[in-house]
């Protein structure tokens, strides 16, 4: 009978802990779902402390993933970024997922929102610099800024490895991502108990948790150590990374575009003869054309065509009838105003215009 203490007393104690861990997690569970039933679009509405509750100071894995909208009410009046727009089809999203899920299901996602000036830390944690934002929290999130900055060094890795070789080297390795949510039972297969976690599967592998892992300290150097992990157990050379040009190539369009201008001897501009500290942009006469006019003709084309671009494709998708009628009306008085400058630069510039006359049987 003196067995019993020295067996059974450390089961209990684990029995307990376990129980403890389960406990925890359901409580969180129940209260995300308290706050979801106080919403009437079922959106949790988040802040610095329940940032701290549910994800930073909670341990991975979690049972439930948030996904959270990063909103900013100062930014509301810049129509350019749709926030309340975006904002209402991400409510139609949340409803519809808790309508069509059962409590089990419902119960495993959870749709949240954070504001910029209730939560300006949490943003700080997220490294979101800009709007509109949307990110998906994992159950084994650990750095709620490390995977996506970790995913972009490993597709810049992909991209170079493919780029630096030729078909047969780059045909032997393939490289890939697997998402927890989606692949639950190959996560176990793998053995993968947190996150980041990259590993490399070799062609004569049998069990998939023999495979190669990356340790948790070769990530510091992001893409290059990467590179050297694919290296060292491949043999395979990935070469140089291929990162984003500092210039882009709009950018040095514009500038072989400026060249090309003065190559062919046709100047921005010009100076005044009567006052050389004044320039001329626009040259009266139809025997010559500066590069500034051509830059400003090009320019009202382009916006005109731009706006109908946007009537006719991205307009039609707005469902706020009220915002269909303020953009369509400011489309038309742009759209007007540039083709008015148009005809009159012309008229101006070669001594032609156009004049309306009522016909002789209505005066």
């Amino acid at each position: 009978m003196a067995i019993f203490p020295t067996v059974f007393l450390p089961l209990l104690l684990l029995t307990y802990v376990i129980h403890c861990a389960t406990a925890d997690s359901d409580d969180l569970v129940t209260e995300l779902l308290s706050l979801q039933s106080r919403s009437k679009s079922g959106i949790i509405h988040l802040d610095d402390q329940l940032i701290s509750r549910f994800l930073t100071s909670t341990k991975p894995p979690r049972p439930y993933s948030l996904l959270i909208f990063f909103d900013a009410e100062q930014l509301h009046s810049k129509p350019e970024l749709h926030l309340q727009d975006l904002y209402t089809q991400y409510s139609l999203v949340s409803s519809s997922f808790i309508a069509n899920n059962d409590v089990s299901a419902a119960s495993s996602l959870f749709f949240c929102d954070i504001e910029f000036k209730e939560s300006q830390k949490s943003f700080s944690l997220f490294g979101v610099n800009s709007l509109p934002h949307i990110r998906l929290v994992g159950p084994n999130v650990k750095n709620l800024q490390d995977l996506q900055d970790l995913y972009t060094q490993y597709s810049l890795v992909s991209s170079s490895f493919i780029a630096n070789n030729d078909v047969s080297a780059a045909s032997s390795l393939f490289f890939c991502d697997i998402e927890f949510k989606e692949s639950q039972k190959s996560f176990s297969l793998f053995g993968v108990n947190s996150l980041p976690h990259i590993r490399l599967v070799g062609p004569n592998v049998k069990n998939l948790q023999d495979s190669e892992v990356m340790e948790q300290g070769d990530f510091s150097r992001m893409a290059e150590s990467m590179s050297e992990f694919v290296e060292s157990r491949t043999k395979l050379n990935v070469g140089p990374i291929h990162r984003p040009p500092i210039v882009s190539k709009n950018q040095i369009a514009f500038l072989v575009v400026t060249v090309l201008i003065w190559v062919r001897k046709m100047p921005l501009f010009l100076v005044d003869r009567n006052d050389p500290s004044k320039l001329v942009f626009f040259h009266q006469g139809s025997g010559m054309q500066l590069g500034g006019e051509g830059f400003a003709v090009g320019f009202l084309y382009t916006t005109v065509g731009l706006l109908l671009g946007v009537v006719t494709h991205v307009l039609v998708r707005v469902n706020n009838r009220s915002a269909q009628q303020v953009v369509m009306g400011v489309a038309l008085v742009v759209s007007f105003w540039a083709v008015k400058k148009v005809v009159s630069l012309d008229n101006w510039k070669t001594g032609y215009g156009v004049h309306a006359f009522w016909p002789t049987s209505w005066r």
